[in-house]
């Protein structure tokens, strides 16, 4: 857990530990994160964007530095500012096992456990604020314009990390109709399966891109 906030830093730190989370460390500045990550290995490293010395992007440079050394372990950074830029920079870096989500949405200890284990597992997590402000952006040539409206809505939990359950439960839609959805999106967006790549993710990225 890193955040030059000492009283927010212990306060989610508990909160977590109440949710059975095991909280091994904490960190006021980016160079104690690094070392604690590095000799403790965590399942996922929570980190503040702005911190000593400049308070600019320190946290974003090291979630990027975490990632890079040690790519199994997931990264989830807070923002006090919806900062679309820095979390298209993170994302567009590292699409597996990182999120980016508002401080504001701490106040629900349960989004945040939730968003713990999915950068656990792999997943991307991009708060909805940011999903909502891309959406807003629109560009002249959009790889998105052949999507329909519920293939958007679709894409756009798909974009926050939601798994096919989730998106179902959200849209009050059913299993085989989310998984034509997805296999329309993925079709329109030319993503082809290949063994390499791994096509949700890309489409998330196409998504972010656009």
């Amino acid at each position: 857990m890193a955040d030059d906030s000492v009283l927010f830093r212990r306060g989610l730190s508990l909160l977590l530990t109440d949710a059975g989370f095991d909280v091994i460390g904490e960190a006021g500045n980016p160079d104690h994160l690094i070392a604690l990550v590095d000799s403790d290995e965590p399942d996922a490293a929570i980190v503040d964007i702005k911190m000593p010395p400049s308070f600019t992007d320190e946290g974003l440079r090291a979630a990027e530095d975490i990632r890079k050394r040690h790519p199994d372990i997931g990264v989830l950074v807070l923002s006090q500012y919806l900062e679309v830029h820095y979390a298209m920079t993170l994302i567009a870096s590292q699409p597996g096992g990182v999120g980016y989500l508002l401080k504001d949405r701490v106040k629900n200890v349960d989004d945040v456990c939730d968003a713990i284990d999915r950068v656990v597992n792999g997943q991307p997590v991009v708060d909805p604020g940011v999903v909502s402000e891309l959406l807003a952006r629109r560009r002249t040539k959009n790889p998105l314009d052949d999507l329909t409206h519920r293939e958007r809505d679709v894409l756009a939990l798909m974009a926050e990390g939601r798994s096919n359950l989730a998106i179902q439960n959200s849209l009050f839609i059913s299993p085989r109709t989310v998984e034509s959805h997805v296999r329309n999106i993925l079709i329109k967006l030319g993503l082809e399966d290949t063994p390499n790549d791994h096509r949700r993710v890309l489409a998330v990225l196409t998504f972010l891109n656009a």
